[in-house]
């Protein structure tokens, strides 16, 4: 079991250094700076850091970041195919970055830094590249609970009826992962479905959103959830939520968080120099310690990289990443038509 650390003060020290940067920035600035649509799930804390810095680096540049889970914002990357917005997709899961490849949506971009990838941390024709390795863990509220799930079968246990509280995952990339990982750690896709109509009969709500997910666990008003260890620590650190976590003992998806160019974007070369701008050794050193990314890249300082990071003991999930890309969108709309706040009765009808 882990709980975040408290570095809360140096974290509200640099979020009011980067607010004030932002605002004098936002001062200057004309109206005629060059904007660049950024699509990510980083959160509101990264993202606006990482706009400043950028623009403080490119005065001549207006970056506008627009925060939606992995799976929305392939959802809109597509619905403007024939006129993109966005130029730069920054965080989502591989089999998500597959999709979009594969329907055309993607520009192929090698960055300075490919030759330091391990083997299936990117797209064979350089579509994408993974930025972290984002393991996926059980939350809770820290506060209520002294003895969590440790695994994903706990989680099926009577004493979590009507506690747990899970994102909504059709329109998150990571729940989706979570989602396909769970089925296919069954023996059959059947039994995949059975395991989430048992969650299903736990869950007291699906949240629309990440920041109703927080709220709702803070709360109280369920105490246990499904989510990734990055914005777990995040959560805990800026808002002083009382957030813990498990690593599943049987072991846990580990994503392939991943960077992308949007095809036919506007702003090509300023998308490029984004996209080299927050994967600099520097930049993901930084990511690392301040909000717990942990670097997908093998060529890093060991000793710039936090302890916890380099010590950590996470199993991951044996996750046959081509199945789940093919076969995950079927598997979902499955899931949302027959079981999602119906698992009893999906159960009772299989004579379960």
């Amino acid at each position: 079991m882990l709980t975040p650390s408290n570095r809360t003060d140096s974290l509200m020290k640099r979020t009011f250094i980067i607010a004030l940067c932002a605002f004098v920035l936002g001062g200057c600035a004309s109206d005629d700076r060059t904007p660049l649509v950024v699509y990510s799930p980083h959160g509101k804390e990264m993202l606006t850091e990482y706009e400043s810095l950028f623009e403080a680096a490119h005065p001549e540049v207006n970056v506008q970041w627009i925060d939606m889970g992995g799976q929305d914002a392939y959802d809109r990357i597509r619905t403007e195919k024939a006129n993109p917005a966005a130029s730069i997709w920054w965080g989502g899961d591989g089999p998500t970055f597959n999709r979009a490849a594969a329907e055309g949506l993607l520009a192929p971009y090698l960055p300075s830094w490919s030759n330091a990838m391990p083997e299936g941390t990117f797209s064979q024709d350089q579509f994408w590249y993974a930025t972290y390795l984002t393991p996926e863990v059980i939350m809770f509220n820290s506060r209520t609970v002294s003895a969590p799930p440790m695994d994903w079968d706990d989680l099926l246990q009577p004493e979590w009826n009507d506690k747990i509280i899970i994102r909504y995952p059709l329109a998150s990339s990571t729940m989706r992962t979570i989602w396909g990982a769970l089925i296919m750690r069954q023996e059959s896709v059947e039994k995949g479905y059975e395991w989430l109509a048992r969650l299903d009969m736990n869950t007291k709500t699906y949240a629309a959103d990440p920041t109703q997910l927080y709220l709702k666990i803070a709360r109280e008003e369920g105490q246990i959830s499904m989510w990734n260890m990055p914005d777990t620590y995040i959560q805990t650190e800026s808002n002083g939520y009382p957030f813990g976590f498990s690593l599943p003992s049987s072991g846990t998806p580990v994503l392939n968080d991943a960077i992308a160019l949007v095809a036919n974007a506007p702003q090509p070369e300023l998308a490029k120099q984004f996209y080299e701008f927050v994967t600099t050794a520097e930049a993901l050193q930084h990511q690392a310690d301040v909000y717990y990314r942990i670097p997908a890249r093998t060529d890093l300082d060991p000793e710039a990289i936090p302890t916890w990071m380099r010590e950590a003991q996470i199993r991951a999930m044996d996750v046959d990443w081509e199945r789940l890309t093919e076969k995950g969108p079927e598997w979902m709309e499955f899931w949302d038509s027959n079981i999602k706040g119906r698992g009893a009765a999906y159960l009772a009808e299989k004579g379960l």
